[in-house]
């Protein structure tokens, strides 16, 4: 860490700030030229977004190149979330994990994942040719969700597969759950394998000691941090954290493939912002949000019928440990799938939660939502149930699906292929995805074989009202199947 650089400093806002004063006159790209040539997009955004709508120039230093202040900005963001290495990225978390695993496998190498990763892990194996060993993770079979990787399975999947390179864990899943990552770090790297994490949903854990160990805490190589969810910056910005036992330089390398030349300073400066608030107040921030949490829970618990679990759920072992401000609301009870629950609030209360599957409800809170949000969360659940309660016996009992992987992702994707009315594609192997967004966790993915159960899963979700998507055929009608 530089001398200069304290976690009060913002080293891409201080830029900004002092090129706004500079009076440029611009005779570079973007067009639109601090907004005076396209007023509408001014008026619509404000002066102040497109002012700093700007491209890498010297004063502001260079994405592909950092040397100066974009530098400066990741080595803080390093030292706040307790890593060796930190690289801003603006292509979402999707980029992060992308560049972990083009980072840490080569074509024909071997990962251990569990099956219910993000489908920014399986496109990954799609880019650099990797061969996925999946841990099928346990079910609660009450709720209806995957929960996290047991580590007897891991050590199995280890002891059968020694030439693997690296193992992926979710820290946390979308509903909360997470797997024993210091175990799993401890037996990794006993064998010479990388642990990279997915923290798509676990930025705050870096900040208050009462919620799970974060990645880099527990001694991952590699993590993806969506900074842009509960960390408070722009959608679209995350970092990518890199432990001493991996090498800057090739990682930067490996970012440059895929992630953009033209690097959107609203993006970075969101992250130098939100990356000094979280450093000075990131411990009284996410209290507010554990307490906001508490209270939801207990309130919709007291409704009836419904149950938003905690940590209660914790085994020590396939739930290790539970994120406790995930608001997590079981509505299978009420007769309603979560995706019906989540389309009612919308339609009928105005409130707009984060996903419903088949039989939960997801509401992401954060340190920008205020007791009378929660309130009238509770009384919607509340009138919802008493108006729109059901039988619940009818209901499709949600349950994991453990995939017949026939090959890899990218052999089936790059695969000659037909396309066939889904109803026909039983005992084909499919050469494209299939999964509800969100939470983007595949049902189906290139490579792994269909059967009727898959298909009875995704003509119920999409009954239900779930936002299917993957397939070239954005109806879902047909399949790709690869030709036999």
């Amino acid at each position: 860490m530089l001398d200069y650089l304290t976690q009060d400093c913002a080293p891409v806002l201080e830029a900004l700030e002092r090129m706004k004063t500079a009076r440029l006159v611009p005779f570079d790209v973007p067009g639109h030229k601090r907004g005076r040539g396209n007023r509408e997009l001014a008026e619509f955004l404000g002066q102040k977004c497109l002012d700093v709508d700007v491209n890498s120039m010297k004063m502001l230093d260079n994405l592909c190149h950092p040397v100066s202040v974009i530098r400066d900005a990741e080595q803080l963001a390093a030292e706040a979330f307790k890593a060796a290495h930190a690289f801003f990225m603006v292509g979402g978390t999707t980029s992060a994990v992308q560049a972990m695993v083009l980072t840490a496998l080569k074509r024909g190498e071997k990962i251990i994942m569990p099956r219910n990763v993000h489908r920014s892990a399986i496109n990954a194996l799609i880019l650099c040719g990797a061969v996925p060993v999946y841990v099928n993770p346990q079910m609660d079979e009450t709720l209806g969700i995957a929960l996290g990787m047991r580590v007897d399975e891991v050590r199995a999947a280890m002891e059968a597969n020694p030439d693997a390179k690296a193992v992926l864990v979710n820290n946390p899943t979308y509903y909360g759950i997470c797997s024993h990552l210091r175990e799993i770090v401890r037996m990794a790297h006993e064998r010479g394998m990388l642990v990279l994490a997915d923290e798509a949903h676990g930025t705050h854990f870096y900040f208050h000691e009462e919620l799970p160990v974060s990645a880099m805490e527990a001694g991952a190589d590699m993590a993806s941090v969506s900074m842009h969810k509960s960390g408070g910056s722009l959608t679209q910005s995350s970092l990518l954290l890199c432990s001493e036992a991996v090498q800057p330089g090739y990682v930067h390398q490996i970012i440059n493939i895929t992630q953009t030349t033209s690097g959107s300073y609203l993006l970075m400066s969101s992250l130098d912002i939100s990356r000094r608030n979280l450093a000075l107040h990131g411990k009284e921030i996410f209290r507010q949000v554990i307490d906001l949490v508490e209270y939801a829970r207990d309130e919709i618990n007291a409704i009836g019928d419904y149950y938003a679990y905690g940590r209660e759920l914790v085994d020590g072992d396939a739930i290790y440990d539970f994120d406790i401000t995930k608001l997590s609301v079981f509505t299978r009870p009420i007769g309603l799938a979560g995706v019906e629950v989540y389309d009612i609030l919308r339609d009928e209360y105005d409130i707009q939660t984060e996903f419903g599957d088949i039989g939960n409800l997801l509401a992401y809170v954060s340190v920008g939502d205020r007791p009378k949000d929660i309130e009238r969360l509770v009384a919607a659940l509340a009138e919802i149930r008493r108006n729109y309660r059901k039988d619940p016996s009818k209901m499709l009992e949600a349950e994991y699906i453990d995939p017949t992987v026939d090959c890899g992702p990218q052999e089936a994707f790059y695969a000659e292929k037909e396309s066939l009315p889904i109803g026909k594609t039983a005992g084909r192997v499919s050469a494209e995805f299939v999964m509800c967004y969100p939470p983007g966790i595949p049902i189906l993915a290139p490579g792994e074989r269909i059967t009727e159960p898959i298909l009875s899963y995704i003509r119920y979700a999409k009954k239900k009202g779930c936002q299917m998507t993957g397939p070239e055929d954005m109806n879902i009608c047909r399949l790709n199947v690869m030709k036999e």
